[in-house]
């Protein structure tokens, strides 16, 4: 059978953020990524036609101001080349606050990480430290509800929908709120919505997210 693709390749990237790349637009760390692999003499496939793009795609896209270490990026090639040393040479490249946690080979027709991704799982730390009874008092009164509020446009005209699936487990832990909220096709909740409704957006917090779960394509 002869492949006509133009796909030779194709590679998921597992990285961090942090430090001032947190503060870096999902576009932008798109457009980061291209610098990147093209300083390292990565064979970047781009689309055909007037504007060609290169063949790059995120698992989920990150909320501003959110370090993580579990980001994923789907890079289509034009040649085939080896993994070892990869990781090495693509952070020779990257900017400070960029981390290679692995490159990996994947099957060229694969199913787009978007489409597989389900949930994302966060620690959420309070700067100036939170009453754990009252922390687990919320995440009780939050996970027996049936309800919640979450604020979404609709032709242009705001409507109030109930995100309460969407927030799939909270947990206390060393003083912080794990969250497991769901990302992808089934609908984005961010961290600070949840904060929002448990009435702790006034609090200040860092938010590290340490997992994506994927469904197995």
């Amino acid at each position: 059978m002869i492949d006509n693709s133009p796909v030779k390749q194709r590679l998921h990237i597992t990285f961090g953020k942090f430090d001032a790349l947190v503060y870096i637009s999902n576009l932008d760390v798109a457009k980061m990524w291209e610098r990147v692999l093209r300083r390292a003499n990565l064979p970047i496939l781009y689309s055909e036609g007037f504007n060609p793009r290169p063949r790059l795609a995120l698992a989920s896209a990150l909320p501003l101001g959110i370090s993580s270490e579990c980001e994923i990026l789907d890079v289509s090639l034009r040649e085939a080349i080896p993994l070892e040393g990869l990781a090495e040479r693509i952070l020779a490249t990257s900017p400070a606050g960029l981390r290679i946690y692995g490159v990996r080979d994947v099957p060229i027709r694969v199913t787009s990480l978007a489409a597989l991704v389900r949930s994302a799982e966060y620690r959420i730390h309070f700067e100036d430290g939170i009453d754990a009874a009252l922390l687990q008092s919320r995440i009780d009164e939050l996970l027996q509800s049936s309800h919640v509020p979450q604020e979404k446009e609709r032709n242009g005209k705001p409507i109030i929908m109930n995100a309460r699936s969407s927030i799939e487990a909270l947990s206390l832990m060393d003083g912080d709120l794990i969250a497991r909220l769901s990302v992808g096709e089934r609908g984005n909740y961010r961290p600070d919505e949840l904060l929002k409704v448990m009435q702790l957006d006034q609090e200040t917090v860092s938010v590290h997210r340490f997992r994506l779960n994927l469904e197995r394509s």
